[in-house]
């Protein structure tokens, strides 16, 4: 069984931003288990509990299992990897010692997982040309020892530390953003320490297909984070040279079903290669799309039609 939740960076909670869009955590833990999700990711440190006791309490009293944690490192900065490992270890130990004092809030057989990516930088060159990454754009052989070293460094921390597992988000604006730039992560990382966080929407802007991705390693996934892409907007960014903020802003990351993502299809694909972990729908909130729990209700509808 799949299970399905959201994540505060639904309700405006965004650590790039550094804003919580005026939501209490309270609020947001309401309307995750009330618009009809099974858990939440752990979202910024510090916006939820950061004691396993306290944040037990929180998850249990809505009966919401805990997900996992996004946790971005500046990966291609080596003097970067010791802080950003510490953060990952410190996160790692509250999913764990929560779940062991709460053992309800997980899933038989599926315990949290990092969610490790690298850091985005708005303004980098990155940023700017997200969308529209040419290989000349990437990084030096050199350059990939550093990354993979880092990552690995971090999943090997947090198993060491915890017994969990790390699974790599790419994202747009930072320097695993592209199919090919995922495919050279993957092949220069330890297949049995570092997974991989699928994120439909991010996959789709950097020019890659979720298909394509699950037919080739789909023995990597250990996480799906769902997300849309509105692909006449996504045309217009690339073709007016937006950068990754400005494409956010003007809705680039539309609400389930409303893009380019074949969510049906991915879902299929999953049950055929027996994923059973997490799906967590991440939205990007604009406010013409209303409130960010109508937003959520609308996309767990949605999803209930797919089949989740």
């Amino acid at each position: 069984m799949i299970g399905v939740g959201n994540a505060p960076c639904s309700w405006g909670v965004l650590e790039f931003e550094a804003s919580h869009g005026g939501a209490s955590a309270a609020q947001v833990l309401d309307e995750i288990a009330a618009t009809g999700y099974a858990g939440t990711e752990l979202g910024d440190w510090r916006f939820f509990p950061t004691t396993p006791d306290a944040l037990g309490a929180e998850l249990a009293a809505r009966r919401l299992g805990l997900i996992g944690a996004f946790v971005p490192v500046a990966l291609a900065d080596a003097a970067a990897h010791d802080g950003g490992i510490a953060a990952a270890v410190r996160t790692a130990r509250l999913l764990a010692e929560t779940v062991e004092v709460r053992p309800e809030l997980g899933r038989p057989g599926i315990a949290p997982l990092i969610v490790l990516a690298d850091a985005t930088i708005p303004g980098s060159v990155r940023a700017q040309r997200a969308g529209r990454i040419r290989p000349e754009d990437g990084l030096s052989p050199e350059a990939w020892t550093i990354v993979t070293r880092g990552a690995e460094r971090a999943a090997r921390a947090v198993r060491d530390a915890t017994r969990l597992r790390t699974a790599f988000h790419h994202h747009c604006a930072t320097w695993v953003e592209t199919p090919w730039e995922i495919a050279a992560l993957l092949e220069r990382t330890d297949p049995s320490l570092v997974g991989l966080c699928l994120d439909t929407g991010h996959l789709t802007y950097g020019g890659g297909n979720p298909l394509d991705l699950l037919d080739r390693f789909g023995d990597r996934v250990w996480h799906v984070h769902f997300k849309d892409c509105e692909p006449v907007l996504a045309r217009r960014a690339r073709e007016e040279g937006w950068d990754y903020q400005t494409a956010l802003g003007r809705g680039l990351f539309c609400e389930l079903g409303r893009g380019a993502v074949d969510f049906a299809a991915v879902y299929r694909s999953l049950a055929t290669l027996g994923y059973n972990g997490w799906i967590v729908v991440e939205q990007d909130v604009l406010p013409s799309m209303g409130t960010p729990a109508e937003s959520a209700r609308r996309n767990r509808e949605y999803l209930r039609r797919v089949g989740l």
